[in-house]
């Protein structure tokens, strides 16, 4: 069984998803050993304690980045943590935290990596008008919503859509994308070319 690591800073709709998909065996190779948040007043935290979770709250403000990576690096090392999962987790990761889990981070992308990076990725692809939407469950690398791409949903944007439809249905692949990309990675029956993840 491998523990998991939730980091969170806002509502949690996708920790939530990951949750309810290992409760109900959908994830069976895993358990969520902790969800920790920078942010007192993050929903995430509410839904882990409601769902008997342990919900820990390492605050951000006023500390150096270093710090706070120190903090949160060491939660997740004293719970044994295999696979951390950044859920809506709105702080970057200094090189240092990464290369303290090689290959064992994974965050999700409101688009189709690698385009539209950053911020607001669905308003962006809205603007941008683009046909096809989607999400990205990538690992974390030094760089910004960067590293190897393990699961691609693709959505579609219809004539009728607006930035808060479009957002909707992409939200509801993130959470269908997540789960599959843990499954494999936990599996491990992958390997990286380059940056190209290749399935066994």
């Amino acid at each position: 069984m491998k523990n998991l690591g939730i980091l969170l800073s806002g509502r949690g709709s996708n920790f939530e998803a990951i949750a309810k998909n290992v409760a109900a065996g959908k994830i069976p190779e895993a358990r969520i050993a902790v969800v920790i948040s920078n942010e007192p007043d993050a929903g995430g935290m509410a839904i882990a304690q409601r769902m008997g979770l342990e919900a820990l709250l390492i605050p951000s403000k006023g500390k150096q980045r270093q710090e706070h990576d120190g903090e949160v690096v060491a939660a997740l090392h004293q719970r044994n943590v295999d696979l951390v999962c950044l859920a809506g987790y709105m702080r970057l990761l200094s090189p240092w935290f990464v290369q303290q889990f090689p290959r064992r981070i994974l965050n999700i992308h409101p688009s189709l990596l690698p385009a539209f990076p950053g911020l607001e990725a669905q308003e962006q692809a809205f603007a941008y008008g683009v046909k096809i939407a989607g999400c990205t469950v990538h690992f974390v690398d030094e760089e910004l919503d960067h590293g190897p791409i393990v699961v691609q949903k693709a959505v579609p944007v219809l004539e009728t859509d607006t930035e808060g439809s479009l957002a909707a249905r992409i939200l509801e692949q993130e959470h269908i994308a997540y789960a599959e990309a843990i499954n494999l990675v936990l599996t491990e029956s992958f390997d990286i070319a380059g940056r190209r993840l290749v399935r066994r």
